[in-house]
């Protein structure tokens, strides 16, 4: 069994969906995953979604009344120490709160907040549940989480402010930015950030996960054949892999890369 993740990376991935069966479905039948669905009373049924039997996020229906209007996503969570505290720095940045800090049985304290660019993305303590486990750079796994955002110096000051992110340009000709956490021997890259351009249109600014593939081609054609929506088709970036984007047949928009 793998690690918890470290406090100030992604520790969830969690998806609200329209059709809970259907999403499940369409996951399970693309990877590797496997679901333990839980009761949870008034909040509806929370499916714990994991891989290879270690837990790495969940799927839930959208439904009430706080949901109105509100599409099928994935969300992100990172972790942190002190989630209050976190929302309340958020906000002397310049972002917002979205959801205000709240306690969920079985798994802590969480909350979602909204960076100046209007990306939207969540926090949680991991009191009771630990969060992600699954070694999530293994095939199957949300191995990368890319910030698109129409204004990257902004987001470089709220997040490197916010949770002690370093951004590593490197020798990317469109300057790309890496993320990047620790220090010596524990120093690793978890993510990035990518300037969006008019081709983006009005898509709104977002966090997109990326699952580790071994074949972009294969995964694409099932993805399509099993109902998904090609949003960029594969594409060859030269010395990291071949990647695509697309929706899954509720609208959900993921990504999916297999490594140079």
């Amino acid at each position: 069994m793998a690690t918890p993740r470290p406090t100030g990376v992604f520790c969830w991935a969690e998806l609200g969906t329209s059709d809970s069966a259907g999403a499940r479905s369409f996951y399970q039948g693309m990877f590797d995953w496997t679901s333990t669905d839980k009761d949870m009373g008034e909040m509806g049924v929370y499916s714990r979604l994991s891989l290879g039997g270690d837990e790495f996020g969940g799927l839930y229906q959208l439904q009430g009344p706080m949901f109105e209007g509100v599409p099928p996503h994935w969300m992100f969570y990172i972790k942190v120490d002190d989630v209050d505290a976190t929302c309340a720095r958020a906000k002397e940045l310049g972002g917002k709160e979205v959801r205000p800090p709240m306690d969920v049985p079985d798994v802590g304290r969480i909350g979602m907040i909204e960076d100046p660019t209007g990306a939207k993305i969540g926090i949680s303590a991991c009191t009771i549940h630990p969060g992600a486990t699954a070694e999530l750079s293994a095939t199957g796994g949300f191995g990368w989480i890319e910030l698109n955002t129409r204004d990257v110096p902004a987001a470089k000051v709220f997040y490197t402010e916010l949770f002690g992110w370093r951004d590593c340009v490197g020798d990317d000709p469109m300057g790309y930015v890496h993320w990047e956490v620790g220090e010596g021997d524990g120093k690793s890259q978890f993510g990035g950030m990518m300037k969006m351009d008019d081709n983006w249109g009005d898509a709104p600014p977002s966090w997109l996960g990326y699952v580790m593939v071994d074949d972009c081609d294969a995964t694409f054609a099932k993805a399509t054949e099993k109902g998904g929506r090609a949003i960029v088709p594969p594409m060859t970036i030269e010395g990291t892999g071949r990647f695509a984007v697309i929706s899954d047949p509720q609208g959900a928009v993921f990504a999916f890369i297999a490594m140079a």
